[in-house]
């Protein structure tokens, strides 16, 4: 089978803090009510992003990558599962602040997987903010007592934001989306959340929400938010470069050349405009909404137009 470049389109998740901008203003095709979520690249079991061109159209992300596991590199042996969810998140209401656990945790425990993730910024609303970690250094029992006595959201660090903003969020770090924030989010391949709180509210079963506050307080580092720094090299682009993954965000207007290694795959995510991609003897046209995999080892690929584009690679 050979190689080509591959449309995907997202598993779309429906919460009762979603908004509509998915699918008004990118595109993103459901009949569910919100897409709170769209899981542009997924490959996950529970929400699988399909392909919508070529050989393998109609079929599961997946799939696809089981049956030809050198599209995604050489670094992906380094993983025992695909490694990496990348998602557009539209929040109509505030997100439950909550936590994500780390790889040790989850061996101990013996369930879920941890969950490193960043999110960049593509659009908000005036005075918009994000809860990132805690005002000061607190301890396990203050924690639970915050908790308990309902003056948890006191004790977080509210972060205003704008377009264009960038953050990186180990697992372990207390965090929740607010009202009125579009993002782009790249995340360690999980699911794995613990609600810690979530405003009194009741899900579409009429009962509370879950939450998982004993898990939480085994997890959460109780001190401020600490961005980590990744520039090198004078790589204005890069945003995060870990173990994980590598992010990069590039603004083009007229041409841009990226190259697909035999290392890894490569992710485009259009977060904004329209434009067209060229490799080899492929052209696809790409515009806002769109998501893009190009194997490892396809070498050099040209995009034309005017875009704003999220790039990830393993």
């Amino acid at each position: 089978m050979s190689e080509y470049i591959l449309k995907l389109a997202p598993y779309v998740s429906e919460t009762i803090w979603g908004g509509r901008k998915l699918i008004n203003d990118f595109g993103v095709e459901t009949e569910k009510s919100n897409a709170a979520e769209g899981w542009m690249l997924s490959c996950l079991d529970m929400g699988p992003s399909l392909v919508t061109n070529g050989e393998f159209a109609g079929r599961p992300l997946p799939e696809v990558v089981g049956v030809s596991p050198d599209w995604c590199g050489r670094n992906i042996e380094r993983f025992a599962e695909f490694p990496v969810l990348i998602k557009f998140i539209d929040a109509m209401d505030d997100l439950s602040i909550q936590v994500h656990p780390t790889k040790e945790y989850c061996e101990q425990a013996g369930r879920g997987r941890s969950k490193t993730e960043c999110w960049y910024i593509i659009d908000c609303e005036e005075g918009a903010s994000l809860l990132l970690g805690f005002n000061e250094s607190i301890s396990k029992d203050e924690f639970i007592a915050s908790i308990e006595d309902g003056s948890l959201v006191e004790k977080l660090g509210r972060v205003p934001v704008k377009p264009g903003d960038f953050f990186f969020i180990e697992a372990g770090t207390l965090h929740a989306i607010c009202k009125g924030v579009l993002l782009a989010e790249v995340q360690e391949s999980s699911n794995t959340t613990y609600r810690i709180f979530d405003y009194n509210r009741i899900g579409k079963d009429g009962s509370p929400r879950e939450l998982h506050v004993a898990d939480a307080v085994e997890v959460t580092k109780t001190e401020p938010y600490s961005q980590p720094d990744f520039s090198k090299d004078g790589d204005e682009s890069l945003l995060a470069d870990c173990d994980l993954f590598k992010v990069h965000k590039y603004d083009v207007d007229g041409a841009f050349t990226g190259t697909a290694t035999d290392d890894s795959f490569v992710s485009l995510l259009i977060m904004s405009g329209e434009g067209t991609l060229v490799c080899g003897r492929e052209t696809l046209e790409i515009k806002k909404g769109d998501s893009i995999f190009i194997p490892a080892g396809k070498g050099k690929f040209t995009i034309e137009g005017k875009l704003q584009i999220l790039e990830t690679e393993i």
